[in-house]
């Protein structure tokens, strides 16, 4: 059917779950008689905000096009009834969902599926039951391929910022606004010094006036291996691909964000197994600022949008996509290829009007990911913190340093979401500032710190570009029984006039657990002076390293409040204070050869 339509807005409709439980959801739609294909959002952050939530369809545009709108209440939020545990329940719940919606009158038996992080992550796993209405899916930032290694934990860390996700919606919860004992009790937590109390207690956290939140915390933290926990589908879309939905669909995602690896693992995988089509978007933005020119202290030019450059607006981009696998509309995009990514860097280095680093940029179609063009190049560590591809010649002595984590190394930008008011997300120049939590003054360099290891190539005599997944494999030891090995990569701008130090930019970054060594399942604490070879899985990226800039790898033992801080015990955080200085070693000789695996593409 043709529109534009007139909208009709139906709220608050009752929708029982199997089980019984009431969720309530907003309908949007057209004010005609027949039927419409449907679009849904499942969401625990307040449906009635639908509209002024950047993640959200606008439902009134979508409506006026000719699609039902629909957006719930998840079970045990906002305006529906149950209890809330996060990521838990949203299998079952969204296949219960999507039969209503394909049960009603005005709903033509097509559903699409969109929204960002939760929104995603609700997405994935109503695809991991195949379900027999979906015919396309947007996910913007999430849809946990595998929460144990990204999104959660990561290479056997937690990832902190669950922890500031969690008391930032228990401030915004429904028990907070209903209850202003319990709101005036959250406002009075100081999250920041919170940070300096763990692990915390059951009942005795600053989450607990909000039980669910409190509850999903305790338990998420506390499940420190790879076990039936984090292989639910709700958690590891992987483990179900062989089920999930082979409907056309679009994994978006940004090389700052929080979920990239996510992103791009399940894209990886699913476009090789299914129909689809499959595609994939990456840009250079921080969780679902797919508006924004800039990350962190960084920008990419006005071009780096979707706004204005891939389409009009992103709700243009949707809709076009929706329109094509929903409704039959031909598309003159739809010979593009499958995968869009945002090459980082190239621009004047600079600093611009806003006070920003100009790092620049440019769009590019690919036929696949990782790129098969891409050349495996190793950089190994050599002596006096030189990277180079030439392997490592005779015996060397190793590296040491001496891991305290009472005095962990400050978290400066980086993949991350949801971490505020503790961590921003983003590139920055890694020195430590009053902006960034646990930095001191005088506020120097990290390279400067003692527990830091820098390695860098002489400046380049070509341009680089690195895009696809990253690594390190080192040759490890400790005196501990366990202790974690932290490895970020970084573009070095040379000293210019804005930036008379040179600019030290991060890129991305990762973690090991070293008792994960060899076992996400079944760790095996480390014998103190042996040596150990592993490997620190990176997030995925795109930069092009210009000319005279050098590639840098920094390796250490702590990001916080990244990352949840190692006691180098073999005790869980999450239980344990006990917490003793390690001294560690990195290995980098002829028999020891570490090295950082880069995805060099030809410039």
């Amino acid at each position: 059917m043709a529109g534009p339509y007139s909208v009709k807005f139906e709220p608050n409709i009752p929708l029982m779950l199997r089980d019984g439980t009431i969720t309530y959801v907003d309908v949007f739609r057209p004010d005609a008689p027949g039927k419409f294909p449907a679009l849904l959002q499942r969401t625990p952050y307040d449906k009635s905000a639908a509209m002024s939530t950047s993640g959200a369809l606008d439902p009134i545009r979508a409506g006026k096009s000719g699609y039902a709108v629909v957006i719930q209440d998840v079970r045990g939020r906002w305006d529906s009834d149950g209890i809330y545990y996060a990521f838990h329940q949203e299998v079952e719940d969204g296949f219960d969902t999507q039969e209503w919606v394909s049960n009603q009158p005005w709903c033509n038996g097509k559903i699409g599926t969109f929204g960002l992080s939760y929104g995603a992550h609700t997405q994935a796993s109503l695809a991991c039951l195949n379900p027999p209405h979906l015919a396309a899916m947007w996910l913007d930032c999430g849809g946990f391929s595998n929460a144990f290694q990204s999104g959660c934990r990561n290479g056997g860390a937690f990832e902190l910022r669950q922890v500031t996700w969690a008391f930032r919606e228990a401030m915004q919860s429904s028990e907070a606004k209903s209850n202003p004992v319990t709101k005036t009790a959250l406002e009075n937590q100081d999250i920041h010094e919170w940070l300096q109390r763990m692990p915390w207690k059951k009942g005795h956290s600053p989450l607990r006036w909000t039980p669910d939140y409190e509850n999903y915390l305790m338990e998420i933290w506390s499940q420190e291996n790879f076990g039936e926990y984090w292989q639910q589908s709700g958690l590891c879309a992987e483990a179900y691909y062989s089920d999930f939905s082979a409907v056309p669909q679009m994994h978006m995602g940004a090389w700052y964000d929080s979920y990239t690896l996510t992103t791009t693992d399940n894209f990886a995988a699913l476009s090789k197994s299914k129909s689809g089509p499959v595609n994939l978007l990456m840009g250079p933005w921080t969780h679902g600022a797919r508006s924004t020119s800039y990350s962190g202290d960084v920008d990419f030019g006005p071009h780096s949008t979707v706004d204005n450059n891939l389409a009009p607006s992103f709700n243009h981009l949707r809709l076009r996509f929706f329109d094509r696998w929903m409704k039959d509309v031909p598309d003159d995009k739809d010979l593009d290829p499958p995968v869009k990514i945002f090459v980082m860097g190239g621009g004047s280095g600079k600093r611009n009007a806003q006070g920003r680093l100009d790092h620049g940029g440019q769009w590019r179609d690919e036929r696949e990911w990782p790129l098969n063009r891409a050349q495996e190049t190793r950089l190994f560590l050599q002596s006096e913190g030189r990277l180079s591809q030439q392997p490592p010649q005779g015996d060397i002595e190793p590296t040491r340093y001496l891991f305290d984590p009472n005095h962990p190394v400050p978290t400066i930008g980086g993949n991350i979401s949801s971490g505020r008011p503790v961590m921003e997300p983003g590139g920055y120049d890694q020195r430590e500032s009053a902006e960034f939590y646990g930095s001191r003054a005088p506020y120097m360099p990290l390279a400067t710190r003692a527990d830091i290891l820098v390695f860098q190539t002489n400046p380049l005599n070509e341009a680089v570009e690195a895009t696809g997944p990253i690594s390190v494999q080192l040759w490890i030891s400790s005196s501990a029984l366990d202790t974690d090995f932290t490895a970020k990569l970084l573009d070095i701008y040379p000293p210019s006039p804005d930036y008379p130090e040179g600019y030290a930019l991060n890129l991305t970054d990762g973690i090991l657990r070293a008792k994960f060594h060899s076992s996400w399942s079944e760790p095996e604490l480390l014998e103190p002076g042996k040596i150990y070879p592993i490997t620190v899985r990176l997030y995925p990226t795109s930069n092009l390293f210009a000319k005279g800039h050098r590639i840098r790898l920094d390796i250490s033992s702590s990001n916080f409040p990244r990352f949840d801080v190692n006691g180098n015990t073999g005790e869980n955080p999450a239980l344990s204070s006990v917490k003793i200085t390690a001294q560690n070693s990195v290995y980098h000789d002829a028999q020891h050869p570490s090295h950082l695996i880069l995805p060099v593409v030809p410039v």
